[in-house]
Parts: structure tokens; sequence; C-alpha cells
């Protein structure tokens, strides 16, 4: 290998296993705080707002206020299984003559389209779609919350009280996006010392915090005003505002128009179980089709997966990525495909199981990290840059329009397995999730894998194109095999760039639930309750 990676270095987090709840998450800390929400007899809903509020404090590069997402929930009492989308969508103001080709080639963040001039429909005011996330925890709320919203609110307004804690991890993640957050005041200010990432100092009692006082604020006031106040109260004029200020067209209309969905679930049998999974403009049916595929062609042997195995992971997940390349965008009633696959985001994923086997698989995304790299002068919201999925050459099903819903990546599940294990799953990683959410479900349901099992099984990835990426932590004659067949390049496992996605994970096996995330991420944790 041409990298100066260790070959011997061995990274594990074991599973945890709990008769009472569990939260899988990117974040310890906000694993930690829905599990205590669960402790305090909280529903699983009840953790899913507390864990996803806290999740877009404490790694607002990834998620927060200014994005979208959905969730499937399984609901244990009632035996039933749903979807929240809470996607992105256009605004309704948005003028497509603002968005000129410049004739420069192909855009920045490796799209196959024409760039747009000053690549306004990827970073700044200009590129923000309708955020959805507060619109989803609310509806989430309603539907199944047994807490108070305030209270569920509280851990997020007291982490942003005590502002951004900087380590490594945090300096890597500001460094990433730095030169485009340096073009906003707001966000400029936020995340950077003049103009240069902040990093964290050498002594072991030395702590750096970036303040987060005006999204406190925000927090504050939507624990008491409610989620709809970001949609048609005070809040929206104010995000409105500072949009419009700054050249974006968002108004307080596209806001109040904006409604979080119920929607069936795609309901897809495999092994003598189902994989229930978002549908329409999600990596959902793109799954569903790797699925048939995978049920068809693998036949699960004693020992774990083989090199026969993953050459059928492989077949299926190129199949599907072509089949998914045929139709795409929000048109023509066409809502299942996507080019975005190649375009690389920023998701984060967590997944949750309460003592009475209620279940959530929960993505939240701002799209590339930090989004627009916008932030909201006056409420603290790192906003979303959803334009950027929009093809700006008119006439294509993806072609940027007023209105139209964002294609995603992402794919949260639900599964039961034949043998009656439920599990709840899903992952961050861009064009890498369904991938890694399709082999972890065939680790379950296919080899009868445990989590600490399934979560450090090594994977291959196919999302690009014809590449076939595989881990190390593959057998050499399993890699040299794949090579025979397949353009294969071996990689490490590594936490930036990643290679594979970060799935977090939970599994219900009669009354006993357990909770894994990938175990590279220095943050990633899954945590019991109490």
């Amino acid at each position: 290998m041409p990298d100066q990676f260790s070959n011997r270095q061995q990274i594990r987090k074991p599973a945890v296993v709990s008769k009472g709840g569990v939260v899988a998450a990117q974040s310890r800390r906000a694993a930690e705080i829905g599990a205590e929400v669960l402790a305090a007899g909280g529903d699983c809903i009840d953790a899913v707002i507390a864990t996803g509020f806290a999740l877009g404090v404490l790694e607002p590069w990834m998620s927060g206020l200014g994005g979208g997402g959905a969730m499937v929930l399984y609901r244990a009492r009632e035996d039933r299984t749903e979807v929240i989308d809470y996607g992105m969508r256009a605004p309704a103001s948005l003028r497509v003559e603002d968005y000129p080709l410049s004739g420069d080639g192909a855009a920045s963040d490796i799209f196959p389209w024409p760039r747009v001039k000053d690549d306004r429909n990827i970073h700044g005011p200009g590129a923000v779609a309708v955020p959805g996330v507060a619109a989803g925890m609310d509806e989430a709320h309603r539907r199944h919350g047994r807490m108070k919203w305030s209270d569920l609110l509280a851990p997020s307004i007291k982490l942003a009280a005590e502002g951004l804690l900087v380590d490594w991890w945090t300096t890597l993640e500001i460094s990433s996006s730095a030169a485009d957050l340096r073009r906003y005041s707001a966000s400029a200010d936020a995340y950077l010392e003049d103009g240069l990432p902040p990093h964290p100092q050498w002594g072991v009692r030395s702590k750096m915090r970036l303040p987060q006082e005006r999204l406190k604020a925000t927090l504050q006031h939507l624990a008491i005003a409610g989620a709809r106040d970001l949609y048609e109260g005070d809040l929206a004029k104010s995000i409105a505002a500072d949009i419009q200020a700054a050249g974006g067209s968002l108004t307080a209309e596209d806001l109040a128009s904006f409604k979080a969905r119920v929607r069936e679930p795609l309901a897809i049998p495999y092994r003598g179980g189902t994989v229930y999974a978002t549908p329409e403009l999600t990596a959902g049916p793109t799954l569903a089709h790797a699925l048939r595929l995978l049920q068809d062609a693998l036949r699960p042997g004693a020992g774990g997966p083989d090199a026969s195995a993953y050459t059928s992971y492989i077949q299926a997940v190129h199949a599907a990525y072509r089949e998914r390349l045929k139709g795409m965008g929000d048109a023509d009633g066409r809502r299942a495909l996507g080019a975005e696959h190649i375009a690389p985001s920023c998701t984060s994923h967590f997944s949750v199981v309460d003592s009475e086997g209620n279940m959530a698989a929960v993505t939240h995304t701002l799209l590339s990290t930090f989004g627009s790299r916008f932030q909201t002068p006056r409420s603290g919201i790192m906003m979303n840059n959803g334009i950027m999925w929009f093809d700006p050459t008119p006439g294509g099903p993806n072609s940027l329009a007023p209105g139209k819903r964002c294609l995603t990546n992402y794919t949260p599940v639900v599964a039961q397995a034949a043998d009656g294990r439920r599990l709840a799953l899903g992952a961050s990683g861009g064009r890498r999730i369904m991938p890694a959410v399709m082999q972890i479900l065939s680790f379950v349901m296919d080899y009868g894998m445990d989590l600490d099992a399934a979560i450090h099984q090594p994977r291959i990835d196919a999302s690009e194109g014809n590449v076939v990426i595989a881990d190390l932590g593959l057998p050499a004659e399993l890699r040299a095999t794949l090579r025979e067949r397949f353009d294969t390049e071996d990689t490490h496992r590594q936490n930036f760039p990643l290679k594979f996605a970060c799935p977090s994970v939970v599994l219900r096996d009669g009354d006993t639930n357990s909770g894994a995330s990938e175990a590279f991420p220095p943050w990633s944790e899954a945590v019991a309750q109490d």
C-alpha cells in the first residue's frame, strides 16, 4: 500500500446489551442524552427528539435546524411501521434565471452537471432549500411523544450554553470547510479565529469552546413557542429576512407552507423477513432493488460471507445504481431515483429502541459539510445547501425548479428477520450509505450475526461507478478473488476522508436490546439507559 497508515492497528467498539433502551449515534454525548430520556420514562420518540436536537448542537456540520431528514418508526403495541418524511424542497420563490451557467466546465463538489456562476447553488444564501428538521420532530412528538416538548429541548439548550468543545475532530471538520465559511461573516465569527480554524491546546486541563449563544436563544425560543414558530412565527420572519438580505430567495411564505409528511414505508420482503424503508426521493427504492437481486443471487453458507457473497453484494449495488440513473428527480410522478449518488454529502444517523420495543431509525442532513456554509446572523442556524442537488440545465427530471423536492442518499430502515429479531439501521456517508445498510442487513438476516459481529464485519463499497473499494480487513485471498472480477482498490477504514459509510444500529431479540456504532469515528457510541 502506498499510504503510511498502520497495517496492524485494530479498533473495536463492543456492542452494548441491555434490558432497557439503547441509543446509537455519531456522538456519545447525544446518545447519552437520549438514553437519559429513556431512563426518565420517555418513549422512543422522546429520545429521538432529544438526541436529534443535541446532534444539531454538537456536530453542526452534519445536521441541525437548517437541515432535513426522515425517520422510519416501529410501534410495538400496534405492530406497525411508518415513515415521517421531512426532506427539504426548493423555495417556491426561487427563480431559475438566478442560477446561470458559468461555462467553466463541471461543477465543484464532484457534480456531473455544469457549473453555476459563483457556485450560487453550492454555498451561500442562494443554495438554501426549505428546511424540515423542526417540522419532522414536531410531527413525531405530536404522534407519539410522552414528555413535554420543552423538556426534550432542555439538554440541547444546556449544550449550546456551554459552547462547542474544540477537540481534534472539531478542528478537522471546521478545517474542511474553512475556505467557504470565511465568505460569510456570521459563519466565520462562529467557527473561525482570525479566518483560521480553531485548534485544541496541548495542556491536559486546557479547554477551548466556541460560543453558541444565538443558537441557544433560538432553541430557548422554540422550546417555549413550539416548532411551528420556525415556519410561521417570529423565527420564520428572522430566517427569511437574513437569507433575503444576503441575496437568497427563501421567504416566510416558503417556510409557512412546509409540512412534514407521514408516509407508508416500502415493505421489502427479504429472506423470510421484511425490510421497511423510506420511499420516493431517498435511496430506499434503490435498496429495494439491491435486496431483490441479492435474495436471488446470494446463497448464505456457514462461517460468514465468503468471496461469492461479496461478489453478490457488488453486483447488486452496481445493478441497483445503474437502474437508479435511468430516471431521477421530482418530475412526472417519478420520485424514486437520483443521480446524487456521485456527490459527497454529510449526514447524521442515529437509531433508538426503548424497553417496550418501539424503534426508530433517523437520518438528518445538511447535504454538504456545513450545508451552505451560511449561518443566519440572528438565529445562529447553519442552513442547508439543498439547491446543489438539482441539475441547473433545464429540461430534465432533476432540473432546478421552484417548489421541487430535493433528492437524497439517506436510507433509514427498520427490519424484522425471519428469526423474529428486529433492527433499526441507517448510516451517514452520502452515496456509500445504501451499500452499507444492505450489507449489515445481510450480515444479520442472512448469517444470523449479532450486532457486535455485524458492525465489525469488513465491508465493500461499490458506489463509485465500476470501482470497488475493499476493506483491508477482508482476507487477502478474498480480496484477490474480487480483483480478478472487478476494478478493486484495497483501503483502510479511516476517519477522513471516509471510504465507507458510518452506520448506527439497534437490535431487539425477545426482550433484550443491543446497539452498536461504526468503530472508527472518534465520537460515535451506543449507550444503554441506566
